[in-house]
């Protein structure tokens, strides 16, 4: 049987470096699709293991980072109060690459070029392990909670809402 060399990033090197375990999954990118659901979908997982990380920007403390399920979007004033803000809005996707170093679809809470403040949706530790992006498209880490919140220096609260859809 063949197996596939998946070509280790620098989210996973980090990993490596910190003795701190995981897996590589690789998943089909659809271009015309980037969401955390389609991941989900891809990867044969509940939406509610599937984490997308979002960067945002508060007026008071520039740049943090939240962490959330992937059918959830995140409640702005909740951020916003949570990390010493009185607002905060996602910043614009041009600035994503420069700020962080990496793209839409492949944003990993690990490695950013400077290291933010990170929060993760309280629901991250209910699991035995998540999904979050490798750093690339088409490459998730499963990891156990605990460990990445504690690597990154995370705190965990409730950011986020679950997307309500009207059939």
């Amino acid at each position: 049987m063949c197996r596939l060399k998946l070509e280790k990033t620098n989210a996973a090197r980090l990993l490596d470096r910190a003795k701190i375990g995981y897996e590589l999954i690789p998943y089909q990118v659809d271009e015309t699709d980037l969401s955390a659901i389609h991941v989900a979908d891809q990867l044969g997982e509940d939406v509610a293991c599937v984490f997308k990380t979002l960067v945002l920007r508060g007026d008071r403390s520039g740049y943090f980072v939240c962490v959330i399920p992937a059918h959830h979007e995140v409640d702005l004033k909740a951020a916003a109060r949570v990390s010493g803000n009185k607002k905060a809005e996602l910043i614009p996707m041009k600035e994503l690459q420069p700020v962080t170093g990496y793209i839409r679809g492949g944003c990993s809470p690990i490695g950013m070029k400077k290291p933010f403040p990170v929060i993760f949706h309280t629901s991250a530790v209910e699991h035995p392990f998540i999904y979050i992006s490798a750093g690339v498209r088409g490459l998730q880490l499963k990891v156990e909670p605990k460990t990445i919140i504690d690597f990154v220096r995370a705190i965990t609260e409730d950011i986020s809402n679950a997307i309500t859809t009207i059939d």
